[in-house]
């Protein structure tokens, strides 16, 4: 499938880069030429900066209820345009056609959520004086210029989860996908384009990151980077980006540990844990990376999932219904490779897996893979593995797997499967990461999601993500 020529999204009009280069995009399901794009340089990046910066001017001061229009009319296009969104995100990015539905409802269900909720949650709010001398609020007021930096992993749902709120706040946004998945986002523009969406308040480009990401960070016009990424890369954005005060919200790297007790119904474990370790081939930032099973359950459990792993639907056909897709990239792949072979280099077992397919000679292919035998000391317990990769570690006690679990600089999400409410309470208190979930998964727009460590400062998803697109105005009036 090819999706022809897509241009960039700047100031309203669908525009080619200012030296009018092109990139052609390839599937990492087959290595076939899927797309060529107008591919931004540093000039087209502050043409990106200015267009937001007017864009703000006009969009900061138009109504609550008038945004609130323009957000659900992109809403309803976005669904009308569903199948070709979808299927670019497949072949951009590999994903199971099935699975793409999760990226469509994300972006109208922010668009929805955020429309809805603004006007309360921006309303001046009193602060009682005391001694009866003063009258006090706290105006909410939109940041300014927002750029926003994509992963590649879920291109339409980490869109949402930064146009949702900047929209409905009241600020313009540049959105920089990943160059690994740009398709998406280019199709948004055209959408935008299409609906005439006011000029300026969001802008859609991509380019070489040593040249786009730079020039926009390094500007003093954004007064909010926010980014879904790792958590090196974002150190190159804040470093970048000191050429102002500015502030932040990421979501970067995880290593989620995986907690199954005796007392836990394993067959939900395993099968909760399959999805979330192999789900989109494990290049989930909240994948699990660490499985602590205790050591009385410890075979069924691995026997479940290496059972789980070898029923998964591998490899391209034109119906997109394969159940587990490849590595983005060639490199991608040869590094979760060249991962398992050092861990079972310095002792750990291979169950399952741990190669490509040898039937799959074009795209970037892994087989879903499980390992036991993992320690402390190997690579894999401390690296984000970002592929299908399930590392098993046996523990005895309670005190064990709490330290074990939280040895790491990571803290984006955690799960817990046990009918013990004294450990439930225990742990809940003591995993040292942002996010708990107990003998189930949940994720949803309403809820909050971030890290806290290495993996990320302020929210996604809920009324907190709002907080990082508006400033807080104290205002106090003395009595006459």
């Amino acid at each position: 499938m090819n999706f022809g020529q897509l241009k960039m999204y700047i100031d309203g009009e669908l525009v080619s880069s200012v030296n009018n280069v092109t990139k052609e995009i390839y599937s990492p399901l087959n290595d076939e030429r899927i797309a060529t794009l107008s591919w931004a340089n540093s000039l087209d990046s502050e043409r990106a900066l200015k267009s937001a910066e007017q864009g703000f001017d006009t969009w900061s001061k138009t109504p609550v209820k008038k945004r609130k229009e323009w957000m659900l009319l992109l809403k309803d296009k976005i669904l009308e345009k569903e199948e070709i969104l979808r299927k670019s995100i497949s072949y951009e990015m590999g994903k199971p056609y099935g699975a793409t539905a999760e990226d469509i409802e994300s972006i109208t269900n922010s668009l929805k959520y955020y429309s809805d909720i603004v006007e309360d949650y921006q309303k001046d709010k009193e602060i009682i004086d005391p001694d009866g001398t003063h009258n006090h609020h706290l105006v909410s007021k939109p940041i300014g210029v927002v750029v926003a930096y994509l992963a590649w992993n879920f291109p339409l749902l980490n869109a949402g989860f930064k146009l949702g709120p900047a929209l409905a706040s009241g600020c313009s946004i540049i959105l920089k996908p990943s160059e690994l998945s740009p398709i998406s986002l280019y199709i948004i523009g055209e959408i935008l384009h299409e609906i005439n969406f006011p000029k300026g308040v969001v802008n859609i480009l991509c380019g070489e990151p040593s040249e786009v990401a730079t020039t926009l960070s390094k500007s003093t016009l954004p007064k909010l980077i926010t980014m879904i990424g790792s958590t090196e890369t974002a150190k190159r954005v804040i470093s970048d980006s000191s050429t102002s005060i500015k502030k932040y919200s990421m979501e970067l790297g995880g290593n989620a540990p995986f907690i199954v007790f005796d007392d836990a119904d394993i067959e939900l474990a395993s099968n909760i844990g399959a999805a979330i370790k192999f789900g989109n081939c494990g290049q989930i930032c909240v994948a699990a990376n660490r499985f602590f099973v205790h050591e009385k359950v410890f075979d069924e459990f691995m026997d479940k999932m290496i059972s789980k792993a070898k029923q998964l639907k591998i490899g391209f056909n034109k119906e997109l219904d394969f159940e587990i897709g490849p590595m983005i990239t060639n490199k991608s792949k040869e590094r979760v490779l060249g991962l398992i072979k050092k861990t079972i280099e310095n002792g750990g077992k291979l169950q399952y897996g741990g190669k490509s397919p040898e039937d799959l000679s074009q795209g970037n292919w892994i087989q879903p893979t499980v390992i036991s035998g993992v320690t402390d000391k190997m690579s894999i317990f401390h690296e984000e593995i970002f592929g299908p990769v399930a590392s098993l570690i046996s523990f005895k006690t309670e005190d064990e797997v709490i330290k074990s679990a939280n040895n790491t600089k990571y803290g984006l999400a955690s799960y817990l499967f046990t009918n013990n409410k004294e450990r439930i309470n225990r742990f809940i208190n003591e995993l040292d990461f942002g996010e708990v979930q107990i003998n189930g998964i949940k994720y949803d727009i309403y809820l909050p999601h971030g890290g806290i460590k290495e993996s990320g400062v302020g929210h996604d998803c809920s009324e907190l993500a709002l907080d990082d697109y508006l400033i807080k105005k104290r205002i106090t009036i003395t009595k006459q």
